[in-house]
C-alpha cells in the first residue's frame, strides 16, 4: 500500500453484469458530434443542456455507488473512458462532460467515489475527500469495477482510459499506478508523485494540464513530477498554462476571456492524447 500512502500525504474486480448493467447495453445514446477545430465541448462553457446518458450502479461491492454512463450512437466498437469527479462529487457538470466525450466517440462512465453523496460546501467536500482517501484500496477497487464493466461491453474496443480533475486528477494518477490494466491517464491539476521508482510502474503515456497560478499542485511540483516521469522513462504530455488558476478547465464559463485560450489548447492536446492512446 506504499503508493496509497504517498498519495494521501500529497493531499481485477471481474463481475457479471447486473440487471442495471444489462439495461445499459441497450439504453440511451448520445449523438456523435465531435468538436471542430477551435471549438470547446459544450459542458465546460456552460452549454451542456439536457443529459442524454443514464445512471448506472457498476460496483458490486458498493451498490450505493451510482455512476453515469454516456454511450455514442452506433455499433462501435468504441474506446472507453472513466472520468473522475472533483472534491464535491458526481454533479451534473461532470455528467454533461461525460455526454461530451460520448459525442466524441467514447463510451464514458463518470465514476462515483462517494457512494451517491455530494458535498454542498467546502467543509462537506473536504470531509468526503478525507473519508475517501482514507480507504484507497476501496477507491481502486471501485475504478477496477468500472474498468471491468466497460471491457465487458460488446461495443467497447477493449481500450480504456481514466481522467479526472483536482481530487479526481490525483485519483486518476493513483489508479494509473495501482489499478488493473488500462491505457491512458489524464490529470487536471491533481495531487502528484515525484518518486521515479513509484512512477516506474506506469505502463502508458501520461497527460497533464496545470495552472501557473495554482498552489496545489504548484508549478514547482509539476516540474518535479515531470522530471520524475522522465527519469522513470514514462512518456508524458504535460503543460502549465499561464494566467489561469486551479480548476480553470472544467468551468471556462466562469472567466471565458482569460480561460478560453488555455482551455482550448488543453482540449486539443487531450483529444490528440486520447486518440493516440485509445484509438486504433
Amino acid at each position: 500500500m506504499r503508493r496509497y500512502a504517498l498519495m494521501l500525504a500529497l493531499f481485477a474486480v471481474a463481475c457479471a453484469p447486473t440487471d442495471d448493467q444489462g439495461a445499459a447495453a441497450s439504453g440511451p445514446r448520445v449523438a456523435m458530434a465531435p468538436t471542430a477545430p477551435g471549438e470547446l465541448p459544450p459542458a465546460i462553457i456552460g452549454q451542456g443542456g439536457a443529459l442524454h446518458g443514464m445512471d448506472l450502479p457498476y460496483d458490486p461491492a458498493d451498490p450505493a455507488s451510482v455512476g453515469y454512463l454516456a454511450v455514442p450512437e452506433g455499433e462501435g466498437p468504441f474506446p472507453a473512458l472513466i472520468i473522475i469527479h472533483q472534491w464535491n462529487g458526481l454533479v451534473d457538470r461532470v455528467r454533461e462532460v461525460a455526454d461530451d466525450f460520448a459525442a466524441e466517440g467514447y463510451v464514458t462512465l463518470a465514476a462515483d467515489l462517494y457512494s451517491g453523496r455530494v458535498g454542498s460546501n467546502p467543509e462537506e467536500n473536504m470531509a468526503l475527500v478525507q473519508e475517501t482517501q482514507g480507504s484507497m484500496s476501496k477507491v481502486i477497487a471501485n475504478l477496477n469495477a468500472a474498468t471491468a464493466y466497460l471491457k465487458s461491453r460488446p461495443d467497447v474496443s477493449g481500450r480504456v482510459g481514466a481522467m479526472g480533475w483536482c481530487f479526481g486528477g490525483g485519483i486518476a494518477l493513483s489508479f494509473g499506478l495501482d489499478g488493473v490494466d488500462h491505457d491512458a491517464t489524464a490529470i487536471f491539476y491533481g495531487a502528484l508523485v515525484d518518486d521515479p521508482t513509484v512512477l516506474a510502474t506506469m505502463d502508458h503515456e501520461v497527460y497533464g494540464t496545470f495552472a501557473r497560478l495554482d498552489t496545489g499542485p504548484s508549478p514547482a511540483q509539476v516540474t518535479a513530477f515531470e522530471a520524475a516521469l522522465r527519469t522513470a522513462g514514462i512518456a508524458n504530455d504535460l503543460h502549465i498554462y499561464d494566467d489561469v488558476g486551479h480548476g480553470f478547465w472544467l468551468s471556462i464559463d466562469a472567466d471565458p476571456e482569460v480561460r478560453t485560450p488555455a482551455g482550448l489548447d488543453a482540449w486539443q492536446r487531450l483529444k490528440a492524447y486520447l486518440d493516440r492512446t485509445l484509438g486504433d
